[in-house]
């Protein structure tokens, strides 16, 4: 009978983790096979992963028949009887795990690493109940950019618990009836007479008084109050003028004397006359002084071009540093090589006897396994197979099987290769060809 499918996704979503350079998930079966023969509880907890033919995607399907239920739709009592089984599978599997890691046999110590590993998982909505029992999917993996966790089932805390669910509810007590309140008429007083109606005053509508339009001020009429009194005065002034004229004349008759009295008195009624009617007297409006500048000197004038305004260009990445192997220091702490999943030029700092110029390498790996393509001489392709893992101490170890096989039918010597993390996670490599040739190298991601 065909296994219930659980789960699919791709592996690029979560980061896979492991020991000395081999990930959990590349060993799945074989421990899977392990817990089967040593009797572990576990192994029917954890599901069964199957690749797709691209190798990118996995399906997990559950090792036991009945019917799948997701953590998170599963009630409170299922989970709890869920956790105990699987607590009690995962101490008897990590008791298993440490005596394997103290056995002197290293393919049992790394069994015993890998199984310790291999009991992480991403989070709960990975874990499933089938016939009442947990499975867990994407065992040996984490999320990307989280570390181990040291309690195991600490995702499992933070389910929200389930609403509450209300059986019964409380019968509503029937509702009192309404009693409409009748009203009868008073009875009408025995001896009160019936008042007439009485005529209202009619008021007349009050009108707003139209409002006075004030006439604007007549200009005041010319008076002669000032004449009045200046007559008096100007007869005095005229007779005061020609009493002692005409005494003198009568004193001394001359003819200068008699013809002077006249023009005098003319003067005099002439000055009056101005008091009686002033003439306005217009203010003399004197134009500004109109004050010349200094003449400026011509000079022909010229266009000059604005100097160009030069941007300094961004500085440049540099070379070396450019498409080159970085180990993520995350992944080279869990024990992970996926940063090397690629194509990879490789630049070996030696040069050809003949030609003169160095050996061009270029590597493909993916999960640890992969090819070397080596061309040298003239035009010479040789290939090799190529494997890797990463130690303990977070070295980088890249091995051959022999060496490469060349098109003229000859052997190319494969070196060992070893990398650290230097500056900023750049790779740092040496190419180990014997006991006494160790040349540096450099990785760079292959465009196509």
């Amino acid at each position: 009978m065909a296994k219930t499918l659980l789960r699919s996704g791709n592996l690029d979503d979560f980061q896979a983790v492991g020991d000395n350079g081999q990930s959990v998930f590349d060993s799945a079966l074989q421990i899977r096979e392990t817990l089967r023969l040593r009797k572990q509880p576990l192994v029917d907890y954890l599901a069964i992963p199957q690749r797709n033919d691209d190798g990118d995607r996995v399906d997990w399907y559950a090792p036991l028949e009945g019917k799948a239920t997701s953590w998170l739709a599963a009630s409170d009592a299922q989970r709890k009887q869920a956790r105990r089984l699987l607590e009690s599978a995962l101490a008897s599997a990590s008791a298993l795990s440490q005596r394997c890691r103290q056995s002197d046999k290293t393919a049992l110590a790394h069994f015993g690493a890998l199984l310790e590993k291999a009991l992480q998982f991403p989070a709960a909505n990975h874990v499933w109940l089938v016939d009442g029992k947990p499975v867990v999917t994407f065992w040996g993996f984490v999320s990307i950019n989280e570390g181990l966790r040291d309690d195991i089932l600490a995702c499992l805390n933070d389910v929200e618990p389930a609403p509450p669910v209300i059986e019964t509810l409380p019968a509503e007590e029937p509702e009192a009836p309404m009693v409409k309140p009748q009203l009868s008429e008073p009875d009408a007083p025995l001896l009160m007479p019936t008042p007439e109606p009485t005529a209202m005053p009619v008021i007349a509508p009050v009108s707003e008084p139209a409002p006075q339009v004030q006439p604007a001020p007549a200009a005041p009429a010319p008076t002669r109050r000032k004449s009045v009194w200046l007559l008096p005065v100007a007869a005095a002034v005229i007779a005061a003028i020609a009493g002692p004229v005409l005494w003198t004349s009568l004193q001394n008759p001359s003819a200068p004397a008699v013809a002077a009295a006249p023009k005098a008195v003319e003067d005099k009624i002439a000055a009056v006359r101005a008091l009686e009617n002033p003439t306005p007297v217009e203010a003399e409006i004197k134009p500004a002084p109109v004050v010349e500048a200094p003449p400026l000197p011509l000079v022909q004038a010229s266009i000059s071009q604005p100097e160009p305004v030069v941007t300094p260009p961004a500085p440049a990445q540099p070379e070396d540093t450019r498409n080159a192997m970085l180990m993520d220091a995350d992944q080279v702490k869990i024990g992970s090589t996926r940063f090397l999943n690629g194509s990879w030029r490789v630049q070996v700092e030696s040069r050809d006897p003949i030609t003169g110029k160095p050996p061009s390498l270029r590597y493909d790996i993916k999960n640890n396994k992969g090819s070397v393509r080596v061309t040298h001489g003239d035009n010479i392709v040789c290939r090799g197979e190529v494997f890797s893992g990463l130690h303990s101490s977070g070295e980088l170890m890249i091995k051959t099987r022999g060496n490469a096989r060349c098109t003229d039918g000859s052997r190319f010597p494969l070196p060992e290769i070893t990398c650290k993390s230097g500056e900023g996670n750049v790779a740092q490599c040496t190419a180990r060809y014997d006991q006494n040739t160790l040349l540096p190298l450099t990785f760079k991601k292959a465009s196509a």
